[in-house]
């Protein structure tokens, strides 16, 4: 049980952070900088993928691809020609490459050709009675590498609770997608996904102050420590779980607490 002075003291920090001046340092502006709903997914979705490491280099390989993809991902992805493509050639943030980029943008291709929205990708494998997202990231991992000819290194940039990860970063955009609390970070683009599914999206920093706090005992940095770290902020608040994100990324990273 989180005791009280715990409780209040994340929820000022929740309510210290989740605020628009958040947005300009942190992947989540790449989203931002578009109005058109695929869009947003699109460049949300790479922002995300791309987070690992300095944040101020995360944005600026966010924005590079985006001007690469003239500034609309969308349509980039549904009608770039082989000459389009070429402009892609030399674009690489950490291990991910070209090779990465053109499958990506093969699947998109492939999914918005009949779906208006990203989020059908997540949804089509959920159950009813769900209690977390783990079936729809898992559903996802098999339908974003269904298509034919997939690029054995490109697995690796995309998680899956089957393979015990912590889904960090597809955990964050979730968060991105689906929250709606009229902040101004958030996007709440999503409906079919409830805010009370979600989880914390776990990386060591946000482990670390977990385990400060006594949210988490588990020892390994997996799947099984998301859920667990989930379960006991869910105390907090059941319907929103994945709002406790802001408080402790900013303790962990903003703070180094």
């Amino acid at each position: 049980m989180i005791d009280n002075k715990l409780k209040d003291f994340l929820n000022k920090k929740v309510d210290e952070y989740n605020q628009p001046f958040f947005i300009v340092p942190d992947p989540i502006s790449i989203p931002h900088l578009f109005s058109k709903k695929q869009d947003i997914e699109i460049a949300g979705f790479f922002a995300a993928i791309f987070a690992w490491g300095n944040r101020t280099t995360i944005i600026n390989k966010s924005k590079e691809l985006m001007q690469l993809m003239d500034n609309a991902p969308h349509q980039f992805c549904l009608t770039a020609t082989e000459k389009d493509l070429k402009k892609l050639l030399h674009f690489k943030h950490r291990t991910f490459n070209p090779t990465d980029l053109y499958y990506f943008i093969a699947f998109f291709q492939y999914h918005y050709s009949s779906n208006h929205s990203l989020e059908t990708a997540f949804t089509k494998s959920m159950k009813p009675g769900d209690e977390n997202i783990e079936n729809a990231l898992n559903g996802f991992y098999n339908y974003f590498f269904s298509l034919e000819h997939v690029p054995k290194r490109t697995l690796k940039h995309i998680a899956s609770p089957a393979k015990k990860a912590t889904c960090k970063r597809l955990s964050m955009y979730l968060r991105w997608m689906v929250r709606n609390d009229n902040k101004g970070v958030d996007f709440g683009l999503w409906k079919n996904i409830s805010p009370s599914q979600l989880v914390i999206p776990l990386d060591l920093h946000v482990a670390r102050v977990a385990r400060h706090f006594g949210l988490l005992k588990r020892k390994q940095t997996d799947w099984l420590a998301t859920l667990e770290i989930t379960k006991a902020i869910k105390t907090l608040n059941k319907n929103d779980p994945s709002k406790y994100d802001f408080a402790l990324f900013a303790l962990g990273v903003l703070e180094k607490f």
